[in-house]
């Protein structure tokens, strides 16, 4: 497809879609007794790896973790420092937005990322944003 938007860079650039497939995937393996919403997510590294997470659910609800979080931690304690990009993906009308705490996370470790949505039902209307213009004035360490 020549119109489909890469990421990434160089020779490590794919496609936003295998991104979303990705997310998808990662979603098969969430943990919601609860709630029953199951939501993937998966983040792009800059050397173009891809770390997928899903969310876990806890009796005590304040205990659950989200999908972008998971992720966000497997790659950080993986080593991975850089992040290019960001897929979430649920079954909601118009896609999952990222929660609060997801998007202030994301800032202080993925700031320059781009955030891609969709709905598991329709994988193929994405919508985009950046970290910063979903939360542009994140909490930061002072200097």
């Amino acid at each position: 497809m020549e119109n489909e938007e890469k990421v990434g860079a160089g020779s490590r650039r794919l496609s936003r879609e295998k991104l979303i497939q990705a997310a998808a995937k990662a979603r098969e393996n969430a943990v919601a007794p609860y709630s029953k919403f199951k939501v993937g997510a998966a983040l792009l590294t800059q050397d173009g790896q891809i770390i997928g997470g899903a969310n876990v659910e806890s009796a005590s609800y304040g205990l659950t973790c989200c999908a972008e979080r998971i992720a966000l931690f497997k790659a950080l304690t993986d080593g991975h420092k850089k992040f290019v990009a960001v897929a979430v993906v649920a079954r909601w009308d118009g896609g999952p937005m990222p929660c609060g705490a997801c998007r202030q996370l994301l800032a202080e470790y993925a700031p320059e990322a781009k955030v891609f949505i969709a709905d598991s039902d329709d994988l193929k209307t994405v919508k985009t944003f950046t970290v910063r213009g979903l939360l542009p004035l994140a909490f930061r360490l002072a200097s």
